[in-house]
């Protein structure tokens, strides 16, 4: 009997030798259910026949009907399209009606006051005065400086003169001199501050005009920000998420405590919250979540065509955290400390510093949530080290060298090569497909700026208006096919230092446009990141002697 929400997709194929899942996805980092990969291809059949809708995130829910039916539900990040597709797609948890008067009467004052403003920001008065008020302090510093600088001849003029007074003149002479120079310094005096409270009052003339001018507009500005914010947290108070237990809270309860109160701007309107919420209204039993990636990447961020990605973190964690309350979900597996097992290899040592061979999977520092780490490690088995021990650090997921300062004055003097970039460092990657290069070139450098992406760390961006210098140069060793899968093997050595910087320069269109093998942010998971620091070039920070250590990777 099929079901009768409008919105539950039956399987087309037959899905009876499948096991269903025993717990509800972990949406910030799983391995997507057999199911909900069956669901998600099935999406992105009918989505290849339809253009309407590229560039998106799109999720799937397995759910199971009041039959005991199992079907899903499909949606997509993003406010809805006013005109849907003859795809089935669950709404926004909220929609704008007509009959929500407050709201668009709000922001039809907002667009008033926005003309307001433009018609006023126009008003070639306020560019004639603001170019007469540069002009007038230009005049003003110019005479100031000029008047000034006369004084300084003067002065030693009356200096030159009362010198030779007192040789030549009588005591009678000498005094009378010096009375009419005195004189003469205090009219140098008296005209200087006439030339500043002149310049002062025309200055203030032209202010006061531009100001009667730009005021209004700043006024208007207030009143724009002070609506927009009112207007903002109804909107806020409209989007209310259930969870299983048909509990409501609005975005403004679900972010109130957090360090950043204010939600970021599309939160409610991913995939995820909006799968959850219609089920949990349609009385369908939510079972395993998928998100996957459809069309061209935007520019600044990595999304790759049908790559399956985890909800993010800014808008959908706080959200998400309250809609699984009461559900049976997955362990976190970023709770459980990777390095359980592990062991740091020493390379070298002596009383000033130590190299080691960091494991994959290992953090540099403690984490949130988990304190085990290369500094605890080395904290333990080095108790009677001064200073911050940790001069560098490497991803998680990477494994490599890292040089470790057992004294203070160790840690400044190797601070120091970092920050003037006198380390030399080279990686070695295996890259996830072929990596193509211009004629013979096989190698090349990559500038991309990079900033976090604050609505979903640890995720980097490419960001020419923000980010941060990033530089690298990359040469390709050989490319290796096994299995009928190209993979290319690179050594890359950053210039820079910035948070993920290889792994974004491999995957970025505007990089390699390859992602690292095993790259479970940027690109697919995999037995582990393929990304080593097998060399490393740096002083010794007592001797000054040059020293190199590299230790090959173990894939």
């Amino acid at each position: 009997m099929p079901s009768q929400d409008p919105l539950f997709t039956s399987f087309k194929a037959l899905i009876a030798d499948y096991n269903l899942p025993e717990k509800f996805t972990f949406p910030f980092y799983y391995q997507p259910h057999p199911l909900s990969l069956l669901a998600a291809k099935e999406l992105q059949q009918q989505l290849e026949l339809s253009n309407d809708l590229v560039g998106k995130m799109y999720g799937v829910l397995l759910v199971s009907d009041n039959n005991n039916k199992i079907g899903y539900l499909a949606a997509y990040s993003g406010k809805s399209a006013k005109a849907d597709t003859h795809l089935k797609f669950v709404p926004s948890v909220f929609e704008l009606s007509t009959s929500d008067v407050y709201f668009i009467d709000g922001q039809a004052e907002v667009n008033q006051i926005n003309e307001q403003i433009a018609h006023l920001i126009g008003n070639p008065e306020i560019v004639e005065l603001e170019q007469k008020l540069t002009k007038s302090k230009d005049q003003e510093q110019q005479q100031l400086d000029e008047q000034r600088a006369d004084m300084v001849v003067t002065r030693k003029i009356r200096k030159t003169k009362r010198a030779c007074a007192e040789v030549k003149l009588s005591l009678s002479e000498l005094a009378q001199l010096k009375q009419e120079l005195a004189q003469q310094s205090v009219d140098e005096k008296n005209q200087l501050r006439d030339l500043k409270l002149y310049w002062q009052e025309q200055v203030k003339n032209v202010s006061q005009k531009l100001s009667a001018l730009t005021n209004e507009i700043a006024d208007l500005k207030k009143a724009r920000k002070s609506l927009s914010a009112r207007l903002q947290k109804w909107l806020f108070q409209q989007y209310n998420f259930l969870n299983i237990n048909k509990n409501s809270k609005n975005l403004t309860d679900l972010f109130r405590n957090l360090p950043l109160p204010i939600p970021p701007a599309g939160s409610g309107d991913c995939a995820a919250p909006k799968l959850l919420q219609y089920a949990f209204k349609q009385g369908l039993k939510p079972l395993a979540l998928a998100e996957f990636w459809w069309g061209a990447a935007p520019k600044s961020e990595i999304r790759q065509h049908l790559n399956f990605y985890p909800a993010c973190q800014g808008k959908c964690q706080p959200i998400l955290t309250h809609m699984l309350e009461g559900m049976n979900v997955d362990e976190n597996p970023l709770l459980v400390n990777p390095a359980v097992g592990k062991t740091l290899d020493i390379i070298f040592q002596d009383e000033a510093m130590v190299i080691i061979n960091k494991p994959a999977e290992f953090l540099s520092v403690p984490g949130k949530n988990i304190e085990d780490s290369v500094y605890s490690r080395m904290k333990a088995q080095f108790p009677q080290a001064s200073g911050p021990l940790i001069v560098h650090r490497l991803d998680m997921a990477t494994s490599g060298l890292m040089v470790i300062a057992l004294t203070k004055r160790a840690h400044k003097n190797l601070q120091k090569q970092f920050i003037n970039r006198t380390v030399a460092k080279r990686y070695v990657a295996l890259l996830d497909g072929e990596v193509e290069s211009e004629g013979t070139e096989a190698n090349g450098t990559i500038n991309l700026p990079l900033r976090g992406d604050i609505t979903d760390r640890p995720r980097q961006l490419v960001c020419f208006e923000h980010g941060k210098i990033a530089e690298t140069y990359w040469q390709k060793i050989s490319v290796i096919e096994k299995e009928n899968k190209k993979r290319t093997k690179l050594y890359l050595s950053p210039k820079t230092g910035r948070t993920h910087q290889l792994r974004v320069h491999c995957a970025h269109t505007q990089g390699l446009n390859t992602p690292i093998l095993g790259d479970d942010l940027y690109g697919n998971k995999s037995t582990r990141l393929h990304l080593h620091a097998e060399q490393l070039s740096l002083n010794h920070p007592l001797t000054k002697e040059l020293m190199c250590f590299q230790v090959d990777a173990d894939f």
